[in-house]
């Protein structure tokens, strides 16, 4: 297995750190850092479910909200004050779905539970150091909802991670940054739990077309990957 530019081996994750409590006015937050990606992740409460749903609902919900800050990329980008792109879009539903599915949202009826991703420096994977640092801050809020009386049962079914993974030159390589997600072949997005089954496997050929067993070697790549991110979870 060929190492890259910067000694990693193709199924080597960057470097990863979470650093609790980054912010003090949010229920929870996070520093979710992966590589030179650099993801502020804070969770919020509010006791009253979301206006679309129906009064007899006895769910609670989960939302996420996702931006870029102007400096985190190469160049700046603008706010997007009124009008949100297609992409941000796109990667906010992705947080939420993400977290939605390892939570009984029953027993957080009447409360919901937003989870804010700022990125304040791009370098790839943003998304997946996203979901990631959402699942710890959910995980904080709920311990602290409990603690308040809020809810009465741990809603969280087990713990979930995302991580990208490229082909690039015919290799399959782990955790890509800027350079390599911007030149690779195939391009995937993977959110799993911990037990292995699959939320969300994104994979887009941006360039030939890749063969199953190239498929199949993605995912076991990611799916090795995302429980060793998991566990990292439990050293923070």
């Amino acid at each position: 297995m060929s190492e890259r530019l910067n000694s990693r081996k193709n199924n080597e994750l960057r470097g990863i750190k979470f650093t609790k409590n980054y912010t003090k006015h949010a229920l929870s937050s996070v520093l979710a850092e992966f590589g030179d990606t650099k993801v502020i992740v804070t969770a919020s409460v509010d006791e009253k479910a979301p206006k679309w749903m129906e009064k007899d609902d006895p769910r609670g919900w989960i939302t996420a909200e996702y931006a870029l800050l102007p400096t985190s990329t190469h160049t700046r980008c603008q706010r997007e004050r009124t009008k949100i792109s297609g992409r941000t879009q796109e990667i906010q539903r992705l947080i939420g779905r993400s977290l939605r599915s390892c939570v009984n949202l029953e027993k957080l009826t009447g409360l919901t539970i937003t989870i804010d991703a700022d990125v304040i420096q791009a370098d790839g994977g943003t998304r997946c150091a996203s979901i990631c640092g959402g699942y710890i801050v959910l995980e904080e809020a709920v311990k602290k909802l409990l603690e308040m009386g809020k809810i009465t049962e741990n809603p969280i079914l087990e713990p979930i991670a995302a991580v990208s993974v490229g082909l690039i030159d015919g290799e399959v390589r782990l955790d890509l940054d800027y350079s390599e997600d911007s030149h690779a072949q195939v391009d995937s997005n993977v959110v799993m739990t911990q037990s292995g089954k699959i939320i969300e496997f994104q994979t887009t050929a941006e360039g030939n077309p890749f063969t199953k067993s190239e498929l199949y070697q993605i995912l076991d790549t990611a799916e090795a990957a995302i429980k060793e991110i998991i566990e990292k979870y439990r050293n923070i």
